[in-house]
């Protein structure tokens, strides 16, 4: 099945809802500015249901869209297009003459007035919540965790306001049906995520310091997580300040003591502070696996780019005891000078001990005469490309592959961000 693309998750649901809003009134009425209201209102309230669903973590949705750095991506813009058309919906009237409006449950005129209201706020508080990286993130997880009680503002709004939308109607049954989904899956990711999902306890048993960064070595205290050479976890140490789960690429292959390696760089607050506070010895929660972000092993030649700490998967796939074929793969690492982590010359020297081709990069030139010789020395069609890093290094390495005629769906690659 192919992954469910993030323009493709927002245009279904407010497709939906725009055909079952318009099914509830006149169709003389439907090209109106009041229909357009109706319909925004319905769509709005869709979309924030589905952004709720989608950030449960569920597995089944994660194999939907083909990892969940992707289901973040569309949950991002669920929420971007949920903003766009409650704007739309409380600009224009939802209602005109003609219209049969009723409310599904009465509130007093005031209420009802004050619901509308706080309904618009809270969709905004929540959206510029998400996209605001200036927060710090100990502080937006705890404003986070409000999304699910101020969909209840939404949900209580759609049904106190006069609508022509009846509860058995297909509008109205649509509209029931996903506000449970979207409740069910809040109240799980709040209040059952920590009992349901897959995870396990370890400890830290060494660290290993890099400037900003560090490389950390977790023992498993009981059952091991099972995972893929190339996934990430959520990481959420035993520590009052630490607490707060975070993700990161797991950068260590499957190996038979269950050890978890993990590359951390200081991008934030969080990863500042816990790479300063961090011993051997202490204890931490990792709920994994996640994403889906897999090497290839039927690539007749394979090409590993790595940019800054986006070099983590490649590590882990380095690391594999067992896999092989490391004799097609040519790893580039982009990095600079004095912020590499880890040091080239130790990737160098993983490489060259599974026979893997490493070529670092300082420049663009070193990249672009590689890749070009690669692809002319075997079949542009055949070249498998493996990308994780930022996302304006993305698009340098899409120009390159077009200009030696590799095809665009023979590049792979993670969202280097979740926010």
């Amino acid at each position: 099945m192919m992954p469910i693309k993030s323009w493709q998750a927002v245009l279904l649901p407010a497709a939906i809802s725009f055909v079952l809003a318009a099914a509830e009134i006149p169709p003389g009425t439907w090209f109106t500015t009041a229909a357009i209201s109706l319909a925004s209102g319905v769509a709005a309230l869709t979309l924030m249901a589905t952004a709720a669903m989608l950030g449960a973590r569920w597995g089944f949705v994660e194999s939907w869209f083909g990892g969940l750095d992707r289901v973040y991506r569309a949950h991002k813009w669920m929420g971007i297009w949920a903003l766009g058309f409650a704007s739309c919906h409380l600009v224009f009237k939802a209602g005109m003459d003609g219209w049969d409006t009723a409310a599904i449950v009465m509130l007093p005129s005031g209420v009802t007035r004050l619901v509308r209201q706080l309904s618009y706020v809270a969709l905004m508080f929540i959206v510029l919540l998400a996209l605001n990286r200036n927060i710090p993130y100990s502080m937006w997880r705890w404003w986070h965790k409000l999304s699910g009680p101020l969909f209840l503002i939404v949900i209580l709004h759609q049904l106190s306001i006069k609508s022509p939308i009846e509860l058995a109607t297909p509008a109205g049954l649509w509209l029931a049906l996903v506000s449970v989904l979207g409740i069910a899956a809040a109240a799980y990711k709040l209040f059952l995520y920590g009992f349901f999902s897959t995870h396990a306890e370890y400890k830290v048993i060494d660290i290993s310091p890099g400037g900003s960064a560090m490389h950390m070595t977790f023992m498993p205290v009981g059952r091991p997580i099972l995972f893929e050479p190339g996934q990430f976890g959520f990481l959420r140490m035993k520590e009052d300040g630490l607490r707060e789960p975070h993700p990161f690429t797991i950068a260590s292959g499957n190996r038979s003591d269950g050890q978890v390696e993990f590359l951390i760089r200081s991008l934030g607050d969080y990863t500042q502070k816990l790479i300063a506070e961090t011993k051997i010895g202490m204890r931490a929660d990792i709920y994994a696996p996640y994403g889906r972000f897999k090497r290839r092993m039927e690539a007749k030649r394979e090409v590993w780019i790595g940019g800054g700490v986006g070099i983590s998967p490649f590590v882990a796939w380095l690391k594999d005891e067992t896999a092989g074929g490391f004799d097609k793969v040519t790893l580039f690492y982009f990095y600079t000078p004095g912020r590499e982590f880890p040091n080239a010359q130790v990737l160098a020297d993983m490489a060259r001990q599974r026979g893997a081709e490493f070529v670092p990069v300082l420049e663009g030139p070193a990249f672009s005469q590689r890749f070009a010789e690669i692809a002319r020395d075997a079949d542009p069609t055949v070249v498998d490309v493996s990308f994780c890093g930022p996302k304006g290094l993305l698009e340098q390495i899409r120009q390159q592959m077009r200009r030696n005629d590799i095809p665009e769906s023979n590049l792979r690659y993670e969202y280097f961000a979740f926010r």
